[in-house]
């Protein structure tokens, strides 16, 4: 379509008369924006097409990754980059009058994630693509995201994201790939030519209507599927089970309504029963939808579903779509006549699941009452895997009935997901050295006694090409210019910055690049949240879900602690420091609320103190999102990873943050560990308790908030401030909830017990900052070892040990 400048330019000028009947001078960046988008998106069609064809030439195995979430982020300057063409449209659009950053604003992020889940996800479906592998996402086309925050008053406030208000330019809609989901109804039983056959009567029906976006891979054009599903009404004459009943009009409305809502919003509030069953709908919307658009094209192989596990891999990421299990074993014993034995075979064969968590209200459990309602037969066959997984436990150990209630994947009146998710996977991975390791010795250990070969780690990874070619453009190109483009394809060689780490004048270019992140960052700020902040200043940032265990609460209690510091002493010697928030909290999360709330009223004392606002400021940027992330990340000095050890798996934003020449303060959790290992305590600020310390205190108890608040002035001070008037309160019981956490709660994340090593910490910090030479060697070492948390890096590991996938080598046809 294009090549050059010149070509982009007459095709993009005629493009924009022909679609819109506009002239190039009364084009607005939204009409930029949508021509754009198009073209790109028709560039990479005929890849696209070509891509598919050749995996149904070859019949390559195919993996599909399951996930709740796919925080995709904006595609158009992504896209741009990974075709190879981003310099060409840049620079023609900047001869035609227009700034591409100021046209990518067009574009919505993209509702269809939350945190790190789905990032990874994203980062994921981008290396499998830029890899040649035959990957591709299967996810839920939300009508609208978790939600997009405000800040009123200093509070959280939830407004509708309705990010596709203005359409979504790279989706494609395939209405002829819809298929019939299943809900409700009841099970009947009969015997035919000696085998039991199961049929469900008086369904609900529910279409899933396919929305594709292409994935497009760097430097091959290699381009893979993102497919999202969006559940739409069924016609009451085309499905046998609904025509059977009696429907007036108010009860269509309310079965269409239902239909809706289950593509509707990502993560439906489940404080009520309501939002509980909606959620399972809608993973088994995905696990159906998903599953039999993917048995329609393995079937076009013209191979028996003994094969199955060498032709496709189904992952499912966390416990979301585990259900993917028994739906597959309904399809394989009801539909196609296999026995249990040898369905089960397939389905373990054919399924293999990533843990991302240890915490026990991320470990899903639904009501045995809602699913035996809701998905009445998919029960039927959870309940058998339970039977004959419980039986087998018994001829082990006969007299322990206590592991095997305990281990049951269903007990206490709830289906355990991922105890489901274990027993029907051939492979189950943490995503972190210090999560797989606590996996096996403790929150699992009984299940990797009965599977030891099924346990594995595979630490998560960032696309590099996102988060630095695209998001540090600046400090690409000083790579690029220094050790060459290899490490594009090959991240690992970044590594070879290192010998650049202690040179004079590579240090100074680096520190340039930083500089000019700043600036733009502060000048977005300013915009934003009308603060204006000192590029000269650390930036300290915290940007990541607003949870207890992330310890946001540390962060700000130690800056309620400097600014007590500076009122007391206000020649206190300090480098001025400028801490960056944002976050996200649950809307039925009140004390996470509460925390950003304090976060606000300490921004607005601090920033409004004439003297403390010198050394000091506090920015919480709001709605946070990953373009909003590009922005930050780069122009960060100070990562914070402050997390309750043993509790974040690991962590994704740590590495974005290190390959952007961040140094971390931080704990050893997560990835942290695996950073340290590489960096050292001479190239990041670790402190507090260790993940052993952490599981001592809760099994053998002896923590003591209360007396740490009795001991340590500073704590004790900081705490009053939460419930006296004052400069952090205007009220007794404004943030009474955070002080009873503490203190009546007995601080569950010790908050208090890490506060002292923290503040010792962040004075080192100070002292480090001073040292510009030393610190950018630092620095420069931290880029240099990013290249392991590639995604790339990680794809390769699953690729190779779990999925058992090889590339898809194919010729470019715009060569």
């Amino acid at each position: 379509m294009f090549t050059d400048k010149e070509s982009f330019k007459k095709v993009f000028s005629e493009s924009l008369v022909g679609e819109l009947g506009t002239p190039l001078e009364e084009a607005t960046s939204a009409d930029v924006y949508k021509v754009l988008s198009g073209l790109i998106r028709e560039y990479a069609g005929r890849d696209w097409a070509a891509t598919n064809r050749e995996y149904k030439q070859r019949g390559e195995k195919q993996v599909y990754y399951f996930s709740m979430e796919f925080l995709i982020g904006r595609l158009l300057g992504n896209n741009l980059l990974n075709l190879g063409i981003l310099d060409i449209v840049r620079t023609g659009l900047e001869e035609l009058g227009w700034n591409l950053e100021e046209i990518e604003e067009q574009e919505a992020d993209a509702g269809l994630g939350n945190g790190g889940l789905g990032r990874l996800a994203a980062c994921f479906m981008d290396s499998l693509a830029s890899l040649q592998y035959a990957g591709h996402g299967c996810g839920i086309r939300y009508k609208y995201g978790l939600f997009e925050q405000k800040i009123i008053d200093g509070d959280q406030v939830e407004l509708p994201d309705y990010w596709l208000q203005k359409g979504n330019e790279w989706e494609v809609r395939r209405a002829d790939k819809k298929v019939e989901v299943r809900f409700w109804g009841k099970v009947e039983a009969r015997e035919e030519n000696g085998r039991w056959v199961f049929e469900t009567k008086d369904y609900e029906s529910v279409l899933a209507v396919p929305y594709d976006v292409p994935v497009i891979g760097y430097g091959h054009h290699h381009v893979n599927t993102l497919r999202l599903w969006s559940a739409e009404s069924a016609m009451l004459s085309s499905s046998k089970g609904m025509a059977s009943k009696h429907y007036d009009y108010y009860n269509f409305l309310n079965y269409n309504r239902s239909v809706e809502s289950i593509s509707e919003f990502l993560y439906p509030d489940d404080s009520q029963y309501e939002g509980k069953l909606l959620r399972l709908k809608q993973q088994y919307f995905l696990c159906s939808a998903g599953l039999q658009s993917i048995l329609r094209t393995f079937e076009k192989l013209g191979l028996s579903y003994d094969h199955l596990p060498e032709k496709v891999s189904l992952h499912i990421n966390d416990t979301h779509p585990t259900l993917i299990i028994p739906e597959l074993m309904r399809i394989l014993v009801d539909v196609k006549g296999y026995s249990w034995e040898q369905a089960w075979d397939i389905t373990v064969r054919t399924v293999s699941y990533t843990n991302h968590t240890i915490l026990s209200e991320a470990l899903e459990k639904w009501p045995t009452g809602m699913v035996r309602d809701l998905l009445p037969r998919v029960y039927m066959i959870i309940e058998e895997i339970n039977r004959r997984f419980c039986g087998m436990l018994h001829e082990q150990n006969p007299d322990d009935q206590e592991r095997i209630d305990r281990l049951a994947i269903i007990g206490s009146d709830q289906v355990r997901m991922a105890h489901l998710a274990i027993a029907g996977s051939h492979s189950i991975n943490g995503v972190a050295a210090l999560h797989t390791d606590i996996l096996k010795k403790r929150e699992m250990r009984s299940f990797y006694e009965l599977y030891p070969d099924r346990f594995n780690n595979k630490t998560n990874g960032i696309t590099h090409r996102r988060w630095l070619m695209h998001a540090n453009p600046g400090l690409a190109e000083l790579i690029t210019e220094s050790i060459g483009p290899d490490w594009i394809t090959e991240p690992r060689k970044l590594t070879e910055l290192i010998k650049f780490s202690e040179d004079a004048g590579f240090q100074e270019r680096v520190h340039s690049i930083k500089q000019r992140n700043k600036l733009n960052l502060a000048a977005y700020i300013q915009e934003k949240n009308g603060v204006i902040v000192d590029p000269a200043s650390i930036f300290d940032v915290q940007v990541k879900r607003l949870h207890g265990y992330k310890r946001q609460l540390l962060n700000v209690l130690h800056i309620m602690h400097l600014y007590n510091q500076i009122k007391a002493n206000p020649g206190l010697d300090i480098v001025p420091r400028t801490f960056i928030f944002g976050a996200k909290a649950a809307p039925s999360y009140y004390l996470a609320k509460r925390i950003i709330k304090l976060i606000n009223v300490a921004a607005d004392t601090i920033n409004h103190d004439p003297v403390v606002s010198q050394k000091l400021k506090v920015v919480f940027l709001e709605n946070y999102s990953v373009s909003l992330a590009e922005k930050i990340i780069p122009a960060a000095d100070i990562s914070e990873q402050i997390s309750t050890a043993s509790k974040e798996a690991s962590g994704t934003g740590n590495m974005k943050f290190m390959m952007n020449g961040a140094l971390t303060i931080g704990t050893l959790d997560g990835a942290n560990v695996e950073m340290h290992e590489m960096l050292g305590d001479e190239n990041m600020f670790i402190f507090g308790l260790k993940s052993d310390q952490v599981f001592d205190y809760y099994q053998y108890g002896g923590y003591d908030a209360k007396g740490i608040y009795a001991s340590d002035s500073r704590i004790h001070q900081v705490l009053d401030q939460l419930t006296q008037e004052g400069p952090f309160c205007s009220s007794a019981n404004e943030f009474e909830i955070i002080y009873d956490s503490i203190l009546n709660h007995n601080d569950e994340y010790f908050v208090l017990k890490d506060f002292a090593p923290y503040a010792s910490t962040q004075l080192e910090i100070d002292s480090s900052y001073r040292n510009q030479k030393e610190w950018l060697k630092k620095s420069i070492i931290n880029i240099a070892h990013s290249g392991k948390f590639a995604s790339d890096c990680t794809i390769e590991q699953y690729a190779g040990e779990i999925w058992r996938i090889n590339p898809v080598r194919q010729m470019s046809i715009h060569s």
